[in-house]
């Protein structure tokens, strides 16, 4: 039994964001970074983008892993029911703007529809209370191009219009992010109307 209770413990670690994220009624901080949509750098806000609507905030480790992937073409997938729930998606991670020019125009993966920035000091991570990582040697992506940059955990968050924390989603495997990000603005939308 004492071993069932580690292992249960274990894996609960594993699962649960490590670090203590910003949660529901926090303030999120308002950002600004250097983004790619359809492979063309802008200046992304999300001060700006929330004068539209709920924004989902979504931090991933790494353009062209594996998980990333899966949750970037996820969320390209699903853009148009997010857009009819009155919300906004932004993808954030430490690649460079260049890695994300390449992965927001790939049609396997943000397929033109999804805008990723750039965090690539981790100041944005660090802003939303989430751990950063550092780069580790010999990582190489699903190209097989290495990975010269840190690592934050896989979170998403539901910024309401007034810049506060509507949900705080993590531990999920990337398709059940989405779908859980999906699901909460979508609630947002239904307590609106």
């Amino acid at each position: 039994m004492k071993h069932l209770l580690t292992a249960a413990a274990l894996a609960a670690a594993l699962v649960a964001p490590a670090h203590a994220a910003l949660k529901e009624g926090d303030t999120a901080p308002a950002f600004t970074a250097q983004a790619s949509l359809a492979g063309k750098a802008f200046g992304y806000s999300l001060k700006d983008a929330l004068k539209k609507g709920p924004v989902v905030v979504y931090f991933y480790p790494s353009a062209y892993t594996n998980g990333c992937n899966a949750q970037a073409h996820a969320f390209a997938t699903n853009i148009e029911k997010f857009a009819a729930a009155g919300a906004s998606v932004v993808g954030v991670s430490l690649d460079s703007i260049g890695r994300l020019n390449d992965f927001s125009a790939d049609p396997a993966y943000c397929a033109g529809k999804l805008a990723v920035a750039s965090d690539a000091d981790g100041k944005i991570a660090k802003g939303f209370d989430l751990n950063v990582r550092e780069a580790q040697a010999g990582r190489k992506d699903t190209r097989g191009v290495d990975i010269d940059h840190g690592f934050t955990e896989r979170t998403t968050f539901i910024v309401t219009p007034d810049g506060k924390v509507a949900a705080t989603i993590g531990g999920l495997a990337p398709g059940e992010n989405v779908d859980s990000a999906l699901a909460a603005v979508q609630k947002l939308a239904a307590t609106a109307r």
